[in-house]
């Protein structure tokens, strides 16, 4: 607190001395707080004032500097105090209407803030004499000067004020203009240098720290905390502080609007709270939890591309109250954090991209190869030097042409119909380093790698496929060649032994004998030509032999054939079928194969003595058959399945199967353009049903 000589009872007379002295004093004095400070001790000591006080406001009528001068001593004032005297007191009223004003006695005008001090058994009354520093209409600041007596000051005091006031506003002006370009430019050498620092890495942990370091550094507090915004949750989670493990809050949550944190990031708005425990937004908990104890915060938004990312907060000033620096330098340092924050997160998103795709590509069973657009090989993984016996380097001297053929018709001559939207699959032969050819299935795609544009190359070996392929045809092959024709050969022998027994004496036992073999035999046929004619279905290269067919003969017959196992397990089957009902436009052995195969699996899981329904009717241009038992059901998870090959359900019930009868019949339904399914039966069991076309 610096003390100021004075002297009393100067006499105002001396104006032009008093002017003369002002001017010199704001042509030397640069500084807005040396400048106000002079001109605040001129006025007081000669014109006789005891007490004064200058503000400096901004354009905006904020305050930027001050000074309060009672008896001998320059004191600070309080922010508090130049609030309320601009808010409710005469300075309040000078800069509204911009004139000066003279108050003779202050118990008697209302514009005075009454204070503590003004009551009559303290200093009581006094006069105050008010002007504006008005510079070209643009107000610079307020002097306020007051004597202890009322009626001291008259109306050549105020004069005399305005006149000191109107010479030192430009002064004050300039002052201030010098002042914020210096505050402005030592603010941009700040962020400058924190860009430069925070910018300095694209580890995401490095860049929080350097974060924390340069706000600790530009607003020095007890600690400062960075949260990050997690979107779908709705919540802040605090990431980092600088306070100590004691009383850090790193970890910690709050949901957004929660605490002054969660205000801000909800608001996307700054703010200092100078007493927390008056603000109804801060929230308690933390300092609970942590035992730190907070007092006052400087909160603003981290924002990236105008999106709040995360909220950070600068707690405690060293000095007991922020200065008027700190949200500018905070939101500035924000802003620069919310560029770094998210380089930094996408730099490592694209980290664990590369090494996931490099995982991928190196541990992939596949042969995996990156070409450029002329063919060239760029990259290649390990099983591709498995697969072509080439070493990497000899790879990259190659054009993916001269490995396997290339399907142009289906690429384009220039890869033109190659895209990143879609894969394109073809077959080929690869040639190896030693002269092997292996059938392979190549899968191509164009990739973007490093922003740039690439042919990615997938090779799968296709020689265990291939081999099987070939069992799979040898076996068919066999089947056809090797079982067919001698078992039509047993069946015609086993029709002409049967005329033959017929006549003998006793044919009873003689002919059960042949009726079973006969049956047994028709069986493994059905079997054989279901099984040839799956793949054909499936190749599409059977030809079907429609014509009209009566519905009611062909399930009688199919009904027929499997008497003896009905008979057998004592079942009542019972069949449906309206009179009139319309032929069918089928390929009669291959539908009668169905009916039997869906008849027969009905028999097999229905009870002893339970019952099979055979039903059909007309629907539409299509005949609908129903098949119904009264067995364990087929799960609802199951139904689709069941109608693929090699598929058995597991059960209670042990009959054993190939998993091909359904799949037949899906496949010969499918090919007369009808429909299969299966359903629960009301009374238990299920019911499977099919359509085929009727006849025109």
């Amino acid at each position: 607190m610096t003390q100021i000589p004075r002297k009393e009872n100067t006499d105002t007379r001396a104006s032009l001395e008093l002017l003369y002295h002002v001017s010199r004093e704001i042509a030397t004095a640069v500084d807005l707080q040396t400048l106000i400070q002079r001109i605040l001790y001129l006025s007081i000591k000669n014109i006789g004032a005891v007490n004064g006080s200058i503000i400096a406001v901004d354009d905006g009528g904020s305050p930027v500097a001050s000074s309060l001068m009672i008896g001998e001593e320059i004191l600070d004032f309080t922010n508090e105090q130049i609030q309320a005297t601009l808010d409710q007191g005469l300075a309040g009223w000078v800069v509204q209407n911009r004139q000066a004003v003279l108050i003779r006695d202050t118990s008697k005008d209302r514009r005075w803030l009454q204070r503590p001090d003004d009551a009559e058994d303290a200093t009581g009354a006094k006069s105050v004499v008010s002007s504006p520093f008005l510079a070209q209409d643009r107000l610079a600041g307020i002097i306020t000067l007051v004597h202890p007596e009322p009626n001291y000051f008259n109306d050549d005091h105020q004069n005399l004020v305005q006149a000191i006031a109107d010479q030192s506003a430009v002064a004050i002006l300039n002052s201030r203009l010098h002042t914020e370009s210096l505050r402005q430019a030592r603010i941009m050498t700040a962020l400058a240098e924190s860009a430069r620092i925070i910018t300095g890495s694209l580890n995401l942990s490095d860049v929080l720290q350097r974060i924390l370091e340069q706000i600790s550094q530009a607003i020095v507090t007890e600690a400062v905390s960075l949260a990050m915004l997690n979107q779908q949750e709705g919540n802040l989670e605090f990431i980092a502080s600088t306070s100590n493990l004691e009383h850090n809050v790193a970890g910690k949550k709050i949901k957004i609007g929660q605490g002054i944190a969660g205000w801000v990031a909800k608001e996307k708005k700054s703010v200092i709270i100078p007493d927390v425990y008056k603000d109804e937004r801060f929230y308690t908990e933390f300092d609970k939890e942590t035992g730190f104890k907070t007092n006052t915060i400087a909160c603003t938004p981290i924002l990236s591309q105008g999106e709040v990312i995360g909220v950070v907060e600068a707690i405690n000033p060293k000095g007991g109250a922020f200065g008027p620096d700190t949200l500018e330098v905070l939101t500035g340092i924000s802003n620069l954090a919310g560029t770094a924050i998210q380089h930094a997160q996408l730099y490592e998103a694209l980290q664990s991209a590369h090494k996931r795709y490099h995982h991928l590509f190196e541990g992939s069973i596949n042969s995996i190869l990156i070409s450029d657009w002329a063919g060239k090989i760029q990259e290649a993984n390990q099983q591709t030097t498995v697969l072509t016996q080439f070493t990497k380097e000899e790879l990259y001297l190659s054009n993916i042409g001269m490995i396997h053929r290339i399907d142009l018709e289906l690429l384009g001559n220039n890869y033109q119909n190659v895209s990143e939207d879609s894969v394109l699959a073809y077959e080929s032969i690869l040639n190896t380093k030693n002269g092997d050819e292996i059938p392979i299935t190549v899968l191509v795609q164009a990739v973007n790698i490093d922003a740039k544009s690439y042919i990615q190359w997938v090779i799968r070996d296709d020689t265990d496929r291939v081999e099987l392929d070939q069992l799979k045809d040898d076996l068919l092959s066999m089947i056809y060649h090797d079982l067919r024709s001698p078992l039509a050969n047993v069946v015609s022998s086993l029709d002409v032994l049967k005329t033959m027994v017929e006549t003998a004496e006793e044919p009873i036992v003689i002919k059960s004998l042949f009726d079973i073999a006969i049956r047994s035999t028709q069986r493994i046929q059905r079997l054989i030509n279901s099984l040839l004619d799956i793949n054909r279905l499936e190749a599409g290269q059977i030809a079907l032999d429609l014509k009209p067919v009566s519905l009611e003969k062909l399930v009688q017959e199919s009904v027929d054939t499997l008497k003896p196992i009905i008979e057998n397990r004592k079942l009542k089957v019972s069949i449906e079928i309206p009179p009139k009902l319309p032929r069918g436009m089928i390929d009669e052995d291959m539908i009668r194969r169905v009916i039997i195969n869906l008849v027969e699996n009905a028999i097999k899981y229905s009870p002893i003595e339970g019952f099979v329904n055979i039903h059909a009717a007309q629907s539409n241009d299509f005949l609908h058959i129903r098949v119904q038992d009264n067995g364990p059901g087929i799960p609802q998870e199951k139904r689709d399945e069941i109608f693929n090959k090699y598929t058995r359900l597991q059960g209670k019930v042990g009959y054993k199967g190939y998993g091909l009868g359904l799949a037949y019949c899906r496949l010969a339904i499918e090919g007369h353009g009808g429909e299969i399914w299966v359903a629960d039966a009301p009374e238990g069991g299920s019911i499977f049903n099919f359509t085929i076309p009727v006849a025109p």
